[in-house]
């Protein structure tokens, strides 16, 4: 009575979901359900075109006959012109932003959602019974009952709703394919069930008998209606935005997890290059949530704050660009709908705007008083120093402060009006008000404070601002991509040989070596170490010599050094979640195709595939010391 024990107990095939698992109905009046509805039945149209095609294409190779050829190339022309419409208006849908907005009165930069993959009808019910009766040799009519209600299941899953409740009916179908996929899918044999899937873009189908392809798409629904939770929260409020924080990040965790345990996928959204766009994306929304949570709570006005908000505008744009280029990859350019590389880069321009706006800001104030924080903070700002005299100067003479504040917003201005441009040659963003609302606002705000600060006998020509780096440090390095063990504090003294460590590369400074036996050992310096902090003085945007002649000079007297580590195999072993059989069953259950990570040498291996970090910044110099 293997079969039977298995199928009834609370975990299996005996799941009655409860009103709450219910799936919404994609008929209802609601403007969401609406989309649904219209995104299936352009999926079914577009299938049924594609059928076509295919039948055209197959007569079109095997006639031989020159009036049949000449008039099935004249259908094949409209039966591509008709998928062409097809497609076409299936990606103003995916690109609808709007529907998945918060209705909340408050002005706030759209997010982007991400339309869930539809999905075929399925009968499991034959299949099933036929495999009891003939691998456990049992009374396939004992479960029916069992059977229906996982059929149920799965056709309440085509329709979650929009919140926990549609989360937990996503989630509670893909535990259930996981017992499915240990009774009932042998790896040496099908049940010759094939799974539909439309590409949650494109609407261009897929099918495969594989339950891993099932799976898969679960999961990336539960990925997508994360993000359409994150996009509905209302941000004007710091539990709104800690809301859609959370729900992004989930979002992000499912892309990244589906892109690290399932390959070959037959559908474009489901791709390594595609995943790994959402990922970025989704990390990019964070960060401007970050930026928003930041703007709201910030209490005061100090030059020191002031400058905080700029550097974090500064990281949200960083982070945008960033999704741009994975954008504009081979195979994600002409799939990536337009709108969105779009909303990607109006966004980029509007941040890197808004950080020159709140370092302008910072400096014009004439009634604030400098102290030696707001000096140390003010040279960490810029990428590079300002032409004209130097910032400790700068800070001191109000109208030198004017000059480099107004340079500030005339690269504000311009940015500005490059997110404006940007913006109005999407036709899909023109649509969207609140969007045009934001960036005039911004715009009218930075050219207002401009006119105040502008004068009729200011005849000396504006000078170039440098561009604002964010306080986080490179992001080639200081991403999300990678994952650090906590922030350490070492005190380092010179002996007789020396501190015992080997320094290598620029922004941040990489401890390439550590002498056995040595001071920086002893210390608790490891290889692979970043220099984040001398003596209280930020360093990941330092070079290689500065870094250097700030140990030098403070060496014979000791050091305080802050460190950052990448956590290695062993602390993510431990930071994992260690519950009952629920957190268990979890680890099983994602455990399909999954890849094997490879090990490299020296400080790759100690970092591993686990963090992959680009070392391009770095430099090729290296001293011991």
């Amino acid at each position: 009575m293997l079969c039977s024990s298995m199928l009834r107990i609370n975990h299996n095939l005996s799941y009655n979901p409860p009103l709450s698992l219910q799936g919404c109905d994609p008929c209802s009046q609601t403007q969401r359900s609406k989309l649904q509805h219209r995104r299936a039945r352009i999926n079914q149209q577009i299938n049924k075109e594609m059928r076509m095609r295919a039948g055209a294409e197959n007569l079109f190779r095997a006639t031989t006959n020159n009036k049949v050829k000449e008039t099935v190339a004249l259908e094949l022309s409209f039966v591509n012109s008709n998928l062409q419409l097809l497609k076409e208006e299936l990606e103003e849908l995916n690109s609808s932003m709007e529907v998945y907005q918060t209705e909340s009165e408050a002005i706030n930069v759209p997010m982007i959602p991400l339309g869930l993959k539809e999905t075929k009808e399925v009968d499991l019910t034959v299949p099933l019974k036929e495999y009891i009766c003939e691998h456990y040799r049992e009374d396939s009519s004992l479960f029916e009952k069992e059977i229906k209600e996982f059929m149920e299941l799965r056709q309440a899953m085509r329709t979650p709703s929009r919140n926990e409740a549609g989360l937990e009916l996503l989630v509670e179908y893909y535990n259930q394919l996981y017992y499915l996929d240990q009774r009932f899918f042998p790896p040496h044999r099908t049940l010759g069930v094939h799974f539909h899937w439309y590409d949650s873009l494109t609407g261009v189908p897929s099918c495969q008998r594989a339950l891993a392809f099932e799976k898969g798409s679960v999961l990336f629904n539960v990925g997508a209606l994360y993000t359409q939770i994150g996009a509905r929260q209302d941000r004007s409020a710091a539990t709104g935005i800690d809301r859609a924080i959370d729900a992004f990040q989930r979002a992000a965790g499912a892309f990244n997890f589906l892109k690290e345990n399932f390959s070959n996928a037959p559908s474009l959204d489901m791709s390594g290059p595609s995943l790994c766009m959402l990922v970025r994306l989704m990390i990019a929304q964070v960060q401007e949530c970050v930026f928003e949570r930041v703007t709201l709570t910030m209490q005061d006005t100090h030059f020191t704050s002031q400058l905080q908000v700029a550097q974090e505008a500064a990281r949200v744009s960083d982070v945008y660009s960033l999704v741009l280029q994975t954008m504009s990859q081979p195979l994600v350019k002409d799939y990536v709908p337009f709108s969105w590389a779009s909303m990607v880069q109006v966004k980029a321009e509007h941040f890197r705007a808004l950080s020159h706006y709140y370092a302008a800001v910072a400096l014009c104030d004439r009634t604030r008083k400098f102290h030696r924080a707001g000096e140390k903070a003010l040279l960490q700002l810029h990428v590079s120093n300002p032409a004209g005299p130097p910032l400790s100067q700068v800070l001191r003479d109000p109208e030198e402060r004017r000059k480099l504040g107004k340079a500030h917003l005339r690269r504000a201005l311009i940015r500005h009006e490059e997110a404006m441009r940007v913006h109005g040659l999407c036709k899909i963003l023109r649509k969207m008000d609140i969007l045009q609302e934001v960036l005039s606002f911004v715009h009218k705000r930075s050219l207002d404070k401009y006119s105040e600060m502008d004068r009729e006998d200011d005849f000396d020509e504006t000078a170039e601002a440098p561009e604002i780096h964010c306080e986080c440090g490179p992001l080639s390095v200081f991403c999300a991509r990678a994952r650090w063990g906590p922030v350490r504090l070492v005190c380092l003294q010179r002996g007789e040989g020396g501190l015992g460590l080997t320094l290598r590369g620029d922004s941040p400074v990489l401890v390439a070596g550590v002498v056995p036996g040595g001071c920086a050992e002893e210390a608790g310096l490891r290889e692979g170490d970043y220099i984040v902090a001398v003596d209280g003085e930020n360093r990941k945007w330092a070079k290689h010599g500065e870094v250097v002649h700030s140990l030098k000079s403070c060496s014979d007297r000791g050091v305080e050094s802050v460190m950052l580590s990448p956590r290695g195999d062993k602390e993510n072993a431990c930071q994992r979640p260690m519950g009952g059989a629920k957190a268990q069953s979890s680890v099983s259950l994602l455990n399909w195709n999954r890849k094997k990570n490879r090990e490299g040498g020296g400080v790759t291996k100690r970092l591993g595939s686990t963090f992959s970090l680009p070392f391009g910044n770095l430099g090729d110099g290296e001293s011991m010391y």
